[in-house]
């Protein structure tokens, strides 16, 4: 595996920082964030200078029941291609849930969820890595993640599914220490034993980041300094290899450089510390493929995971074995984190309705499940204020239709019959 050093994640807010940073010899890049046929220039100005970049993944769903996305595949191997990058990463993690498998409506969660280690989820999972492993024109490495709950009924350790995992596919592992913090917080769930189980020899990279703990929840905020329990992960999981990248992730409540460098100094440290330079135990080649179908598992998963993300979403009945409290704690991060995302996406939203836009926008999707990504659920936002008649002061309202006609055509239609019959009637004498 190529050695990468200490990187930091490259995000636009901190794009001249990155490239004034000493001592940084990689980055990693959010993949859907970067368009092949026009490279961010400060992207191209570090490959230009010998720096690598890495395309990291958020929404291929490698964890969900049905098979990778052909489209959302060929991006990523677009972006490796245009990056020149050695390898990419995603997550293991569902992201999407209902469809076809279920005949239910498809659900979209907007965030990355914990698949269940058990054996279904694992031979789901297998199978999609091969898939992606075949589609991409460099290796794969996949992440584990942070979460908030846990599935009842688990067959295995983190340990044992990463091991089994990576040993069946040949698949990299990319090992994010402050998930391993998170989930020992959240899940009781022990990061030196979760060390122990791991194949070492597979790892790609390190991901290192900050949180904050709130009513005994650790929170994965990517915005908040690295805290000292995640660095001694670090250096627990550097003394037993020495890992060929470490990076730090940041993306949000950005400080100022130095302080970014400073942690970064600790990170190097911590590997330091951990034992530095140590000889990784040669890979194992990956088993066969197995022929047994899939089918029946993709099934059972795709059912398990549409009930969990459907009561995340849609506010349907928790299913059986599942913390209502935690649940009810990691729905409302969703929707939080909803009103996040489409504030950046559609930055005239919270503008247009001031103080107005969070609790309308968290009213709105206790309701609204997300179903067509960020942009369309802005769309979406916007047509169901006008539709109830919202905002109440006429001037706001005024706005809100005009943001949507802009970005939607005709206005959203009454739902009563007679208001959409005068509007088409008019639309017909219009054209005469």
């Amino acid at each position: 595996m190529e050695r990468l050093g200490t990187g930091i994640g490259w995000r636009p807010e901190i794009a001249d920082a990155v490239e004034d940073m000493p001592g940084i010899d990689w980055v990693e890049a959010v993949a859907e964030n970067v368009c092949p046929g026009h490279l961010p220039e400060s992207l191209r100005r570090l490959r230009e200078r010998g720096v690598t970049v890495v395309p990291h993944g958020v929404s291929l769903g490698l964890g969900g029941a049905d098979r990778p996305d052909a489209g959302r595949l060929l991006a990523l191997a677009e972006r490796a291609e245009a990056l020149d990058s050695p390898l990419v990463t995603e997550h293991i993690a569902f992201v999407r849930a209902g469809g076809p498998l279920t005949a239910s409506p498809r659900l979209e969660a907007g965030h990355l969820l914990p698949v269940p280690r058990t054996r279904d989820a694992l031979d789901v999972l297998c199978e999609n890595i091969r898939i992606a492993q075949d589609a991409l024109p460099v290796p794969l490495a996949v992440e584990n993640i942070a979460a908030l709950i846990s599935w009842p009924g688990e067959e295995m350790t983190e340990g044992q599914f990463l091991y089994e995992l990576a040993d069946r596919t040949g698949v990299r592992l990319l090992i994010d220490v402050a998930n391993l913090h998170t989930n020992h917080v959240n899940r009781g769930e022990d990061p030196a034993e979760a060390l122990a189980g791991l194949p070492l020899e597979a790892i790609a990279y390190v991901h290192v980041a900050g949180g904050f703990e709130r009513d005994g929840v650790w929170h994965d905020s990517h915005a908040h300094p690295v805290p000292r329990p995640v660095l001694d992960i670090l250096t627990e999981l550097a003394s037993r290899v020495s890992p060929p990248g470490v990076l730090l992730e940041r993306d949000e409540n950005f400080p100022e450089p130095a302080e970014l460098e400073g942690e970064l100094a600790a990170i190097r440290e911590a590997v330091e510390k951990g034992g530095g330079a140590r000889a990784a135990g040669a890979w194992r080649a990956a088993a066969e493929p197995s022929a047994v179908s899939t089918e029946p598992a993709r099934q059972r998963v795709a059912l398990a995971q549409t009930a969990l993300l459907s009561a995340l979403v849609a506010g349907t009945p928790v299913p059986e074995g599942f913390d209502r409290v935690r649940l009810g704690v990691q729905a409302r991060a969703l929707a939080g984190k909803r009103a996040d995302v489409v504030a950046k996406v559609a930055p005239e939203l919270p503008v247009i309705l001031g103080a107005g836009y969070r609790p309308a926008f968290l009213a709105y999707a206790q309701g609204a499940p997300m179903t067509d990504g960020y942009r369309r659920d802005a769309l979406d936002f916007a047509e169901h204020l006008l539709l109830g008649g919202e905002p109440a002061d006429a001037r706001v309202r005024r706005e809100v239709r005009e943001w949507w006609l802009e970005r939607s055509g005709p206005a959203p239609r009454s739902r009563k019959p007679g208001v959409r019959l005068a509007r088409a009637t008019r639309r017909v004498l219009l054209r005469r």
